[in-house]
C-alpha cells in the first residue's frame, strides 16, 4: 500500500478568502484566527487574496471567481448563519453548504468552508477562533495533497 505523506506548508501556496460580512464580528474573529494561522503554516501574506461579500449565500459565488481565476491553489469561505426564529436559516445554511461544494467539485480547488451555523451569537463566538484556524489548515493540507497529485502528471 502506498500511503502519501501531505505537508502541512504554505510555503509558495497561494490562498483566497471569502469573508461574509452578516454577522460581521463572528467573520472578523474567523478571519483573525485563520489569517494568523496561515501565516504560521508559512504562507506568505502577500500570497493571500480577501474578498468580502454581503452574506453567506453570496459566498459561492465569489469562491467561483476566485477558483475561475486560476491564480489560487486553495480557498476558504468564512462567515456565520445564526438560527433565527424563521425557516430561513436551513435555507441560507444548506444553499451556501451546496454551493460551496458544487465549486469545489467543479473547479478542482480545495475550499475550507469555515461558515459556521449555530444555534445563537454565544455559540458562534466560542466556535470562530477555532474555526478559523482549522479553514487554514485544511486549505493547506489539502492543497498539498491535491499538489502531490499534480507532481506525479508532470
Amino acid at each position: 500500500m502506498e500511503i502519501l505523506e501531505v505537508r502541512q506548508q504554505g510555503h509558495g501556496l497561494r490562498v483566497g478568502i471569502v469573508r461574509c460580512r452578516f454577522n460581521e464580528e463572528v467573520g472578523r474573529a474567523l478571519l483573525h484566527a485563520c489569517h494568523a494561522r496561515l501565516l504560521e503554516l508559512g504562507v506568505a501574506d502577500d500570497d493571500i487574496t480577501l474578498v468580502s461579500v454581503p452574506g453567506a449565500l453570496e459566498a459561492p459565488l465569489a469562491l467561483q471567481a476566485l477558483a475561475d481565476s486560476g491564480e489560487f491553489d486553495a480557498l476558504i469561505a468564512l462567515g456565520a448563519v445564526i438560527r433565527g426564529e424563521t425557516y430561513h436559516f436551513e435555507l441560507v445554511s444548506n444553499e451556501s453548504a451546496a454551493g460551496i461544494t458544487r465549486v469545489q467539485l467543479e473547479s478542482g480547488i480545495p475550499i475550507a468552508n469555515g461558515i459556521l451555523t449555530t444555534e445563537d451569537d454565544p455559540q458562534a463566538e466560542v466556535r470562530a477562533p477555532v474555526k478559523g484556524r482549522d479553514c487554514a489548515e485544511v486549505a493547506v493540507e489539502m492543497a498539498c495533497l491535491l499538489g502531490n497529485f499534480s507532481q506525479d502528471e508532470e
